[in-house]
Parts: C-alpha cells; structure tokens; sequence
C-alpha cells in the first residue's frame, strides 16, 4: 500500500534537498549543506516557509547574504573547494532577486560547477497578473524574467504543479553529481505553487546516494594513447581543474616523474603539483611562464587533462607550433576531449592517469629522453628565477607595485593558505606569481572572470573547509562592485584576510587599452575635470580602511613592506575578518614576456598608433591555429 505524507511544495523541497548524499570512493556526504537566501513575497511565504519549519530539523544550515549574485558566488567556490562533492541551495524572491543571480548561475556553469538555485516565479494560476516584479511579455504569456537563467544553466525547470517535483528533482540532482554535466541547476517556483500542498509518496523522501561516477578509458583508446607517446619526442600535459576536482595529484605527479613528462597548468589546474616540482612547467598560455610557452610552442604531443582549454590556456591558439603536434584529451566530459581535433580518451582523470602508466609500462615505455628532461630542469631555473626578481620589492620605495605585495603576501602566508581572486589582471600576476605547495592553495574564479566574486568566493572557500587560512586579493574595482558579504563573514564569524590592493580603478583594462592602440579613457577612479569634461581629473579617493571598519571589519592600512607583513601577522591574530588595505603604485606592471591573447584591434582609426597596433595585430594572428589535424 502507497503511503503519503502531505505537504507544501516548499516543505517537500527542503525536505527532499536535505535527503540527498553523494558517494565517491567509499566516502559518503550530505549533497546540499546548507540554503542560501534572500526572502521577498514571492519565497518567504512558501519556501521561506518551509525552511523555517524544516531546514534545522533535517540538519540544512541557513545562511543569509546580502546580496543574490555573491550567494551564487560562495555556493560555487564551496563546492569547487570540495571537489564538487558538495554544494549549497539558492533562493529568491521573483524578479530582480532572481535575475542578480543570472550571472552567478553563468560564472558557476561555464565553470563546471555545481550550484542549486531556486528563483521564485509569476503565479501560476495567473489570477492577480501582473503581480509586483511580474515581467509582462505581449506575445508569450509563458515568458517570466527567470526565463534569463536558460542559458545560463545545465538545467532548467519552471514547478506550475507540486508533483511536478517527483520527475523534476531527481533529474535536476542527476546533473547536478554528474561530472561531465554539472553546472548551474535553476528550478524557478511560482510563488503560489511553493504554498499548495500536495500528498507526496514517503518514498520521495528516503535517503538517496548518489554516485559519482569515475568512467574509465576505452582500451582500445589507450592503446592508441600510448603509441602515440612512444612515438613523441616533445610530449607536453596540460593540466586543468578537473584533475585537481579528480584528486588526481598523486597519479599526475607519479606519471610525470617515471616518465619525465613536463606539466604545465591553467588557472583552475594551478597546485596540482608543489610549484617547486621539478616537472612543474608552470603555468602555460597568455598569462603563463616563458619555460611553459616554450615548451608548448615545440611540443609534438600534448595531453590535455581536465581542462576546457579557454583562449587564455592556448593563447588564443596560437601556443602550438609544432606544424606535427598531435594532441589528446582526457576528460569526462566530451565537449572538452574532442578540442583541437584531439583523440578524446573519455575518462575520469585519476583512472586514465593509472591506466596509462600501466600500459605504458607494459609497453617498455621508459619516458622522454635525457635531453628533454634537462632542458624542461634549464627552462624551470630560469622562469623559477624570473618569478623571484618579479615579486620581490625593489628598494624601499612607496608605494609598491602590485607584483610585490603578491610576492609579500605569498612569503608571509606560506603555500598552504589558499588564496582566492577572480577578474582583471591580478589572477594573470598570481598565475605567474604565485607558489602553492597543495592543491587547493590556489582558488580562481577565471572561467567567466566575474568581478564581484572574490570576498563571496572566500567566504565559500572558508565555510568549505573552516581550518584553512584563506586569503582574498581584490583591486579596488571589483571591492567597490561587491563588499557586502563581509558584513555576511562578521555575522557568521568568518576569520579570513582580505588584501585590497588600491590602484585607482579598472588598471588591467587600461593597460589592455593601452596595448590594442587606445588612448587612456573611462577606466580609472577619477573626477570629471570641469574644464575638459572628461574623467581626466584627480583621482577619487575613497577610504577604504574606514568603509571596511564600518562593515565591522578588522581593518588596517599598509603603506609598505613591512607594514603589510606585519598587518598579515596581525591578521592572522585577529577574532574577525580583516581587511588591509595596500595602496599600489598602478604603473608598476608585469612586464612583456612574448605572450599573446586575442583581442581584435580596429581595422580603421584616425590615429597612427591604432593603425600601427592593428598592423601588429594582424602580423600576431597568422600564428594562430584554429584546425589541427
């Protein structure tokens, strides 16, 4: 006999949310930790009213942010912390609720990330239409304003019925723990449905596991895998996020070093191995090492590990010239194996990384030559060194440039700290700069490069493992477009260090402007010159000390060196978040170091340096690649 127990939409939600668990390698945990929300009339009186009665009993934590886009944004780097294994829910009322987290939901699908989001919708009765935020379309009664998180997710359900659940939820958890599918899952609720009440089988509610699957590779793939490395004289791994979201460090290292493969890293693969590994390349592509770029640009194999292989990874296809390089890619997902026309090996990284080194073995394979293993030892020396010189501070001159306080911060909290970043030009400085000894020691969010992420992102990195040292370097331009969420760490107790690095605005676009032909314009924090009126006047200033204490921060000012070692320390000494503030000397930058990114430069303008830029421009692009064989 059916038995049923009855309850709201928003009821079973939760209830059904805090009964899912995930499995990987025997080692079982809650799916979903906890709910993020944002309460408006469209969820408090339906979800909002089911986490009030049943989100403590059913062991769901609830968290409550100041802002709908950083919810996302914690949700994403908590679960990209945990190896995907774990992540939070996200509510909102309808309307602009809803629509700030369209582009978190972005940032964590182009990502590969897993986050649950739940957007309240119109009614779906459509009785009292338009209700308040309702967006009205002429031709299309369907369309809402949730409509926007379409594209923007791996799934996408509007609930106008109650049991539309019991189909709805298990498919949206199946994308959810799926590694080659995850990604946002948007499930849009109309606010009347989240209220009604419905009798759901109890069944719906058991404890579900769900495993995380490890596909192994094909055979007869593998065997073709290790010819081709029997055959190459330059081979070249390109290590991405999902070999760290694998735990496949061990494997990696085990294989680069039996057979003296170099490794070279992308921004979500950074720490995969100790920076000081003797086959850690570095970093490779438009922001990457000159001892990576090199490599790669001779390489006549390159295996691409768990990456998606963005234009930054391959400079914009043009990092491989080699006119014989043949290329493979492992990956679960097979959108990213088959990328520049590479023999996709469909498969978990670890066991693809095991199962080759086997069969390699098998075969006699014992690696690369002595010579290439020198010159990769050579290549590592030298860039090992042109890191060292970068962010070390020259003299005692103020203020520093931004590559110091890189340099300062990374010596003061060791590799082990994890330090987390998103947009403008600072992750390009802490790829090249930065040296983790673990692999979660370095946290970018550089896939949709979201200004905005980086305080949210360090407090998902700090709810995700609370023992963790995290430190959060932001510019000025990203802290004044999202702050909010330190008021969300001192309510919660979040102990974690914020460098704000003050160099008057967006300086990474300026200096892109700079290089494409462009004259400074409309990037930097400066008043309107009365005379001109352009945004050519004196810098802003804007105290940033003092807004952080009136958030109730820990704040303090660091002029030089030795003031920001010491802030650090205190930092560390400190019962609450801290937020020290460093100001930057803007045209102290990274210098050239031959790489090239794509970004078109116009084809006809008036002045003369554009003109130049464009024919350099067009020169750089014949190197690009966009077909291999």
């Amino acid at each position: 006999m059916n038995r049923f127990i009855r309850l709201t939409t928003g009821q079973a939600l939760v209830r059904f949310m805090a009964r899912q668990f995930v499995e990987r390698d025997g080692r079982e945990n809650r799916f979903i930790e906890g709910i993020w929300a944002i309460f408006g009339h469209g969820n408090v009186a339906g979800l909002g009213q089911g986490i009030v009665e049943f989100s403590q009993a059913e062991g769901l934590r609830f968290y409550r942010p100041q802002n709908e886009q950083a919810m996302v944004h914690t949700a994403a780097a908590f679960a990209k912390h945990r190896n995907r294994l774990a992540t939070f829910a996200c509510t909102t009322s309808i309307g602009p609720g809803a629509t700030n987290m369209v582009t978190g939901a972005a940032g964590a699908t182009v990502n590969r990330i897993p986050v649950l989001l739940l957007p309240s919708d119109y009614f779906a009765n459509r009785v009292p239409d338009p209700v308040l935020q309702q967006l009205e379309h002429p031709l299309e009664r369907d369309v809402s304003a949730s409509d926007a998180f379409r594209p923007v997710s791996r799934f996408f359900d509007r609930i106008s019925r109650p049991e539309q659940l019991v189909a709805s939820l298990p498919e949206a958890f199946r994308v959810l723990t799926d590694p080659a599918e995850t990604g946002a899952v948007t499930i849009t609720l109309p606010e009347d449905v989240q209220a009604e009440a419905h009798n759901w089988p109890i069944e719906f509610f058991e404890k579900r596991v769900w495993h995380v699957r490890r596909p192994v590779p094909e055979p007869e793939l593998v065997r073709e895998v290790v010819n081709l490395l029997k055959g190459a004289q330059r081979p070249l791994i390109i290590s991405g996020g999902g070999t760290i979201y694998s735990e496949a460090s061990e494997e990696l290292r085990q294989f680069a070093e039996e057979f003296g493969i170099p490794v070279t890293e992308t921004q979500a693969g950074k720490g995969v191995l100790n920076w000081n590994h003797p086959m850690n390349a570095g970093p490779i592509g438009s922001n990457g090492a000159t001892s990576a770029n090199k490599l790669a640009r001779e390489a006549d194999l390159i295996i691409t590990l768990g990456t998606r292989l963005s234009d930054f990874t391959t400079a914009s296809k043009s990092a491989f010239q080699n006119p014989t390089v043949r290329f493979v890619g492992i990956n679960v997902a097979p959108m990213d194996a088959n990328k520049l026309g590479s023999r996709p090996l469909i498969a978990d990284a670890r066991r693809a990384l095991s199962t080759l080194r086997g069969e390699l073995k098998g075969a006699g394979y014992s690696g690369t030559q002595a010579a290439y293993r020198s010159e990769i030892q050579h290549l590592k020396e030298d860039w090992d060194a042109k890191v060292t010189e970068l962010r070390t501070p020259q003299g005692g001159s103020e203020p520093l440039g931004e590559l110091a306080v890189i340099g300062l911060v990374n010596e003061t909290v060791g590799g082990k700290a994890t330090v987390v970043c998103a947009a403008g030009g600072m992750p390009g400085e802490l790829l090249r700069l930065w040296r983790p000894e673990d692999p979660k020691a370095y946290h970018m969010e550089y896939g949709y490069s979201c200004m905005g992420y980086e305080i949210a992102g360090g407090l998902g990195v700090k709810l995700a493992e609370p023992g963790r040292e995290v430190v959060v370097m932001v510019g000025d331009g990203s802290y004044l477009m999202m702050n909010s969420e330190i008021v969300t760490a001192v309510g919660e107790g979040l102990k974690l260090t914020i460098v704000l690095v003050d160099n008057h605005g967006y300086q990474c676009i300026l200096g892109l402007q700079r290089a494409v032909g462009v004259s400074d314009f409309g990037n930097e924090l400066r008043y309107r010159d009365r005379a001109t009126k352009q945004l050519t006047g004196e810098y802003i200033p804007v105290d940033f000390q003092k807004h952080a204490e009136s958030m109730g921060a820990n704040a303090i000012f660091a002029r030089n060196a030795a003031d920001l070692k010491k802030a650090i320390n205190d930092a560390r000494n400190a019962d609450r978040v801290t937020v020290i503030v460093v100001p930057v000397d803007p045209e102290k930058r990274m210098p050239g170091l031959g790489t090239w990114w794509d970004v078109p430069v116009a084809e006809v303008s008036a002045e003369e340096k554009t003109r130049k830029t464009r024919e350099n421009y067009e020169k750089a692009t014949e190197k690009q690649r966009p077909v291999f064989a």
